[in-house]
């Protein structure tokens, strides 16, 4: 069983947790389980939620069992806290001394235009008190990442069956949409449901609830912000300046720019010829807020395919402009050229006369969040994550230093410094690999990075697959064949090609190499990972960095190391680690972060706590600190697997079984059915938020505080003194919402011990109602929202 040791815990949590404060029974809890503690303990200041799967802490604390909407039952502690059955709430469920309520829904009208509305999809929420001092009253900012059904069956990856089945669209919004995927349109309310929301929220008192005022500066900045600038524009796209009638779909002049050296050497050259003058921002994911007063909104997956339309061209030429439109893309049809998009971007809510920035210094890939670490007289510093199979963890050290971190100026910062990605050793140190165009070539073999699962299985999961630069002339720039994927089949043959070289040997410019960051770091040794979706800087010890890493598993983007991270199942037993994320935190050598080389270690494995190593998670997220210090995480499992069943209107049941071997493996039960090793996330239900405490008598344990509506994602926690600001995100996604229909089937799961499976009956709805069922429309469509959660009784403190 995973287990940390007293020493163990102490060394990990390090600044951050005294050791007076920590239990000597802690290091029989500690992410695993030793059922014949009967130690006392004091409970936690809440009722722990009780999910579908055993937890550790359910032997040791009562648990609240949600048995309908506002109602439900405490389960006693037991030292055997299997289930034989559950049923799944629609609904956001939080303990019994805490109340969630709804601050703001899409389609909201809450715009000093009437006509405009709150996007779909939100995410990271960041929070700016009015004035700088009123955390009672001030801005709120909302990512808005991407549109899927029931916003329109038109959506991209919308299964065929759900065509029959109502849109949430028309009934939210109040209008139609076309159904066909190349009406501008339709392809321009979907553009502009992404991006970002400004509201002003507040509340009477510290201890009421908070509430959305009405202000001249909220607003909306989307991806089709600026688009009347087209008309500059000397090629075919100078008259698409408008999606509609309706005054919001009208082109305006509140274009972005960019800053740094993209900015300067590759926009230039874009074939829009709008030089440094950038079209909205879109594929709004997570972020970070600075200590100035500004959001930094991370833009993640901005590529587009023929299936996955909504999006720009990813692959470019050695100048760093697009190899090309791909056709039937919202690139081709708006003219959005793929350069300019992909970009940590900066917004001040407070003023509306900034005009937001994309930083192109932060580099050009899929972004995930960002975390600075910002001190007065130090350089600046953000550590940021690349959220795709194979992607990379990186770092930005600023040229120039902080003057006062809440200086507006600090935004200067981001123009100018030096973009490093991380290379893991397996000894558990590191270093910072710079992304110039001096830095030696020197990718990692995939049969060096494949080494782990070939050891185990004699094979590696699609090869170890890693796409990389192509070096020499392109064969078919419209297709992006300026990359190639190596393997451990070809790699004698293609990576001599790649030694004694430098960046520069395949970009034109500095500017070109940050646009093309992620090929860039696969060409300098940077180890790919296993999808890092937050950072956080430990508040209490800047030089430590926890990484939130969510999925193992190897992809079409490319292969984790297997030497650092579990990419497959590597065992038939049925307790083998599973793939399905890990918790990691680096500490900097250098006091100040700058340096070069740093230490890594594991905090907690995702998999079942049966598992070995399994921590009682899967698929952590989002990643915040409260004002104790403890970690909070959001899971982000995939929607076609939540709860074993996949989506559309069949919602078919998914094969479950803990023998799965690899990727995927025949199934034990029907040799004709193939089991995935991804489908025992089956087994943790919805989507949930869970905290480990750092200090007291729980510290270190895995504690579930939420669970979100089916097939949701809850994002972006924010705190604001006594109250979670949280994202839910697409309730109800790739489901009917209409007719309701109740799914239920038996899933296996392991027991704590990991030396047995059992069945539990798992009943759960097929789509979600959400907040429409708990608004008096128990039919009504799903609703991303923006919730808040506080205690019924305030203390000041969240907990």
């Amino acid at each position: 069983m995973s287990k940390l040791s007293r020493r163990q815990l102490l060394v990990f949590f390090g600044a951050s947790a005294g050791a007076a404060v920590l239990a000597p029974a802690v290091e029989n809890r500690i992410f695993g389980l030793d059922s014949g503690i009967a130690e006392a303990i004091q409970p936690l200041k809440f009722t722990p939620l009780r999910l579908p799967h055993p937890l550790p802490i359910y032997t040791e604390q009562n648990s609240y069992y949600a048995t309908a909407i506002g109602q439900g039952t405490v389960i006693n502690k037991s030292a055997d806290p299997r289930l034989g059955t559950y049923n799944v709430l629609d609904d956001v469920v939080v303990p019994p001394e805490y109340e969630r309520y709804v601050i703001v829904r899409w389609g909201d009208r809450v715009f000093p235009n009437q006509e405009e509305y709150f996007g779909y999809n939100n995410d990271y929420t960041g929070f700016i008190p009015l004035n700088g001092r009123n955390p009672n009253d001030g801005y709120l900012w909302v990512n808005h990442e991407y549109v899927s059904y029931p916003f329109s069956f038109a959506a991209p990856g919308s299964s065929e069956d759900l065509a029959q089945f109502p849109e949430s669209y028309p009934l939210v919004i109040g209008q139609n949409l076309p159904s066909d995927r190349t009406n501008i349109e339709l392809l321009g309310e979907f553009l502009y449901n992404m991006g970002g929301s400004i509201v002003r929220i507040a509340r009477a008192d510290r201890g009421g609830r908070f509430s959305v005022v009405r202000d001249p500066k909220n607003r909306r900045i989307h991806h089709l912000s600026g688009l009347g600038i087209n008309s500059q524009r000397s090629d075919a796209y100078k008259n698409v300046t408008s999606w509609g009638s309706k005054s919001y779909q009208q082109g305006d002049q509140n274009y972005l720019i960019g800053t740094g050296p993209a900015a300067t050497q590759v926009f230039p050259l874009s074939s829009d010829g709008l030089g440094n003058k950038i079209i909205g921002t879109g594929y709004n994911c997570s972020g970070g807020t600075s200590p100035w007063g500004t959001i930094l909104s991370a833009e993640e997956n901005f590529q587009a395919s023929t299936a996955f339309f909504v999006g720009v061209t990813e692959p470019v030429n050695a100048n760093g402009t697009q190899t090309g439109y791909i056709a039937g893309t919202t690139g081709a049809t708006f003219g959005f050229v793929g350069e300019k998009y992909g970009y940590m971007v900066e917004i001040d809510p407070a003023d509306p006369n900034f005009r937001p920035r994309k930083h192109t210094a932060l580099g050009r890939f899929r972004h995930e969040n960002i975390a600075m670490r910002v001190e007065a007289g130090k350089q600046l510093i953000g550590y940021m994550g690349d959220d795709r199979r194979g992607g990379h963890t990186w770092k930005f050290v600023s040229s120039g230093r902080v003057s006062s971190p809440t200086d507006k100026n600090n935004s200067r910062l981001f123009e100018d410094g030096t973009l490093y990605v991380a290379r893991y050793n397996p000894n558990g140190t590191g270093e910072w690999i710079p992304l110039r165009l001096n830095t030696a070539t020197n990718p990692i073999p995939p049969s060096v990075l494949a080494s782990r699962e070939i050891a185990a299985l004699g094979k590696a999961t699609r090869n170890g697959r890693t796409p990389i630069r192509r070096f020499g002339p392109t064969e078919d720039p419209a297709q992006g064949s300026v990359f190639q994927g190596v393997d451990i089949t070809n790699e004698a043959t293609i990576l001599p090609a790649y030694r004694g070289k430098k960046l520069s040997d395949f970009y034109t410019s500095q500017g070109a190499v940050l646009v093309d960051a992620f090929l860039a770091a696969n060409l300098v040794g940077g180890t790919p990972t296993a999808r890092p979706e937050d950072l956080e800087v430990n508040p209490r010890n800047p030089r430590e960095v926890f990484i939130a890493y969510t999925d193992g598993a190897p992809g079409s983007d490319g292969y984790p190391d297997s030497r650092i991270f579990v990419v497959s199942k590597y065992s038939a037993d049925i307790n083998a680690a599973q793939p399905s994320g890990e918790l990691f935190k680096i500490i900097e050598d250098s006091a100040d972060g700058t340096g070069t080389t740093f230490r890594w270690q594991r905090f907690a494995k995702g998999g079942e706590v049966g598992a070995n190593p399994g921590d009682g998670f899967a698929n952590v997220d989002n990643l915040a600190f409260d004002s104790q210090g403890n970690i909070w995480g959001v899971t982000d499992m995939s929607t076609s697997a939540h709860n074993g069943f996949d989506v559309g209107a069949a919602a078919t049941p998914l094969n479950i079984d803990h023998r799965v071997v690899g990727a995927n493996s025949p199934s034990q039960i029907d040799s004709n059915l193939n089991v995935e090793t991804s489908n025992l996330i089956g087994v943790f239900g919805n989507n949930w938020l869970f905290f480990i405490p750092t200090a007291g008598p729980d510290a270190g344990a895995v504690v579930p505080f939420a669970y979100g509506p089916p097939r949701c994602e809850l994002t972006g926690p924010t705190f604001i003194g006594d109250t979670l600001i949280l994202s839910v995100q697409h309730p109800g996604e790739e489901v009917p919402f209409t007719p309701q229909q109740i799914l239920s089937r038996d899933i296996e799961i392991l027991d704590l011990t990991g030396s047995s499976v059992f069945n539990q009956r798992r009943t759960v709805p097929r789509g979600s109602n959400w907040p429409s069922n708990i608004e008096g429309n128990p039919q009504g469509p799903p609703r991303p929202s923006v919730i808040g959660i506080r205690r019924k009784q305030s203390n000041g403190r969240f907990v």
